[in-house]
């Protein structure tokens, strides 16, 4: 069994502990039902958030999902000229059989922008944006 990467970003409207908490729920269970994960097989993950966004942790939005055993660690993102705002990130440690390339990376909302390499789904079946 290998550790794998899983990817996943999401932007919010507004800087609100809500809109934070629904975001993060929205994206952590569609990557989890796309890619057929086990929560159990989460090794650990590290969420990320541009520095306009203040208001909750995103790690709190798992420990509501019941991922009361999963390390989770929350950072700010590097700030650039021109980046996307209002935006958190996902990366998703993984225990799993499958190969790099079967794993499914999910991109909603404005976060679709950061991977446009993957944007097309009939190009890169590895990727969803719904």
């Amino acid at each position: 069994m290998a550790v794998r990467g899983l990817r996943g970003a999401i932007t919010i409207d507004k800087n609100e502990k809500d809109a934070i908490i629904f975001a993060t729920e929205m994206l952590l269970e569609k990557m989890i039902s796309v890619n057929k994960i086990k929560v159990e097989d989460i090794a650990s993950i590290i969420f990320t958030v541009t520095q306009d966004i203040t208001k909750e942790f995103p790690a709190l939005a798992a420990r509501e999902l019941g991922w009361l055993y999963t390390p989770l660690i929350c950072c700010v993102e590097m700030e650039r000229e021109g980046s996307l705002k209002k935006c958190i990130r996902v990366l998703v440690h993984l225990n799993t059989d499958k190969k790099q390339n079967e794993i499914k990376h999910v991109y909603l909302g404005g976060a679709k922008a950061l991977r446009p390499d993957l944007a097309n789904p009939k190009k890169n079946e590895y990727y969803t944006s719904e």
